[in-house]
């Protein structure tokens, strides 16, 4: 009988080659998707197009460089890079993708660049032999400043103004950003003022008129003084200020001075109105006393040239009738005297009223104002109304009147007529 040493040999014999022939198999057909899977994966990695550095916010100091090498996952000899909107001095090489700036300062104090602003740059890299095959990317880009520039509020005016009341004040309220720019304005002033436009950011015009009653008789000088001021503030709470003095003089309010002087006139033209109805009054007075007295006259002058002839005829009765008609003649004189008695103070009145009329309306012409601001309108409204005043006090003692029957034409024609001018002109 064979040993159980034996047995062991003859089945470890048998089943050796079994497990390596199965080991064998599995690992044959093992290998093969194992080593295709790995292949694949190889085969799809790099070959999307792809900037593997790019670093999307870049901050710059004034007076620094900027040198940054870009890299893709692809050989670079093959493919160009370029910029697009990009800030004056930024620089890209089209073969290596090498980005380059230098912040020099005179770009900043120039204008072309700014402080504190972002600026968004466009990056692309695209294949030489296929159009299709590009990177279209973009950074943003920020510069400051490690000097301090406190920001500054500038009026365009001068620091003092002088002004009078009815004047307009207008004028900008410009600013200088410095390290970073004026976000808001306020205002404030020493005086409380009415109906002004208000500043509340840069470049925003202030604007006001002060009142004609704006200076006060208490005001030493007849002046008033405003000190407007302006402070400018950045969203980090620094803080500018400017100030603007404005002297206020004491004007004359024209727009109430005309309406004066337009009422004066139409006080003096109603007036003359009434003077003229009292001319037509007194001389219809004279013209009727003028035309009685003419009757008496020719009627005297006739009966005694009728006693003259009669005196000289041969008739004894005509010339007793002939001595006395003489006498009936001289005694209508008294009675002309009785009835109608000589209108010498109505002559003398017709004669000043018309002679107040003539003064007043030439004092109309002579002081007539001239636009709406003639620098001598109080001048020429005291002239008339002295002249107003002097003619009243002249005809105080004569009854002034109006009517209304008669139309200011109608007056005027009467008053200008020849026949009235021929009558009442000075005679040598």
């Amino acid at each position: 009988m064979p040993t159980t040493c034996m047995l062991r040999k003859t089945m470890f014999k048998l089943f050796v080659p079994i497990a390596i022939g199965i080991l064998s198999t599995g690992i044959a057909r093992s290998q093969t998707p194992v080593d295709s899977l790995a292949v694949t994966t190889v085969a799809n990695l790099d070959t999307t197009l792809r900037i593997i550095n790019l670093n999307p916010y870049f901050t710059i100091a004034v007076d620094s460089m900027l040198s940054y090498q870009l890299q893709i996952n692809k050989d670079e000899s093959k493919y160009y890079w370029y910029l697009k909107n990009s800030p004056v001095g930024l620089k890209i090489n089209k073969d290596n993708g090498l980005l380059s700036f230098k912040a020099d300062k005179s770009f900043f104090l120039s204008g072309k660049l700014k402080y504190d602003v972002d600026y968004t740059v466009k990056l692309g890299v695209q294949n030489l032999s296929n159009a299709n095959e590009k990177v279209d990317t973009s950074f943003t880009l920020v510069f400051y400043n490690t000097e301090v520039l406190m920001p500054k509020v500038k009026p365009s005016v001068a620091s003092t103004l002088v002004v009078e009341e009815g004047e307009q004040v207008s004028f900008k309220v410009q600013c200088e950003s410095g390290n970073f720019p004026i976000d808001e304005i306020l205002f404030y002033s020493n005086v409380p003022l009415h109906n002004y436009k208000a500043v509340k950011s840069c470049n925003d015009e202030f604007s006001w008129t002060p009142d004609y009653d704006f200076t006060k008789e208490t005001d030493s000088g007849k002046v008033k003084i405003v000190n407007l001021t302006f402070i400018g503030t950045t969203r980090f709470k620094v803080k500018d200020t400017a100030n603007v003095r404005i002297i206020v003089k004491d004007a004359l309010n024209y727009p109430l001075a005309v309406q004066e002087y337009n009422m004066l006139v139409n006080n003096i033209k109603t007036y003359l109105l009434r003077l003229k109805f009292t001319f037509l009054q007194l001389d219809k007075k004279l013209k009727k006393t003028k035309s009685a007295r003419t009757g008496f006259d020719l009627t005297s002058a006739s009966t005694a040239l009728t006693g003259t002839i009669l005196s000289t005829s041969g008739g004894e009765s005509a010339q007793n009738a002939g001595k006395i008609l003489p006498s009936v003649g001289l005694a209508l004189v008294p009675g002309k005297e009785a009835s109608a008695p000589n209108k010498v103070v109505e002559q003398n009145q017709a004669s000043l009223v018309r002679n107040s009329i003539k003064r007043l309306e030439y004092m109309l012409y002579e002081y007539s104002i001239v636009g709406d601001k003639d620098p001598t309108i109080l001048t020429k409204i005291t002239k008339l109304k002295e002249e107003l005043k002097q003619s009243q006090m002249q005809l105080i003692d004569v009854p002034v009147d109006i009517t209304y029957e008669m139309s200011e034409k109608e007056l005027n024609d009467y008053f200008n007529s020849p026949k009235v001018n021929k009558k009442y002109r000075l005679r040598k």
